[in-house]
C-alpha cells in the first residue's frame, strides 16, 4: 500500500461530530450491520474525540475516549486500513488519557480487532461476550509509571 499522508485531529463532539459520525456510520451501521440507535449515544458528548483526515481533508478514521479511561468507536474506513492511521489514532487517543492522570485504558475490542490491540500492548482480560451481534473482548493497556 502506497503511504498515506493523515492529521489526527483531536477535540470535542461539537466540532467533531459530522466527521465522527460519517466514519462511524459507514463502518459500524453500513458494514457491520451495527444497529444506529446503538451506534450513536449519549456518552458522544462527553468524550474526547479523535478523528483522522487524509490529504483531501476527508476523514477517514475515528475514536473516542470516555471520562473513565474507556477508548472506544475506533473506526477506519476500507480505503484506509493498513495505512498505520489506526495505530496513530490509537496512540494519540492512549496519550490524552496518559495527560489527564489516568492509569490505564481499558477497550472492548472486536475479535479480529484483538490482534491489533496486542500489537499495540494491551492485554485481554476475561472471556469473549457478544455486543451488537459481534463477538468482543475487554482489553486494557497500564501505562507505565515515569
Amino acid at each position: 500500500m502506497p503511504e498515506m499522508r493523515y492529521e489526527v485531529v483531536v477535540g470535542h463532539w461539537d466540532t467533531l461530530a459530522r466527521d465522527a459520525t460519517a466514519v462511524r456510520r459507514e463502518v459500524f451501521v453500513l458494514e457491520q450491520q451495527v444497529p444506529e440507535a446503538l451506534e450513536i449515544d449519549e456518552m458522544d458528548a462527553h468524550c474526547v474525540h479523535a478523528v483522522a483526515y487524509d490529504s483531501a481533508g476527508v476523514a477517514i478514521a475515528t475514536g473516542r475516549l470516555l471520562p473513565n479511561a474507556r477508548i472506544g468507536r475506533m473506526a477506519v474506513r476500507k480505503s484506509a486500513r493498513g495505512s498505520g492511521v489506526g495505530s496513530a489514532l490509537l496512540a494519540r487517543l492512549m496519550l490524552t488519557a496518559q495527560q489527564r492522570g489516568q492509569a490505564e485504558v481499558v477497550l472492548h475490542a472486536q475479535i479480529h480487532a484483538e490482534p491489533f490491540y496486542l500489537s499495540h500492548g494491551f492485554v485481554r482480560e476475561g472471556a469473549e461476550y457478544m455486543e451488537a451481534g459481534i463477538a468482543h473482548v475487554v482489553m486494557r493497556y497500564r501505562f507505565k509509571e515515569s
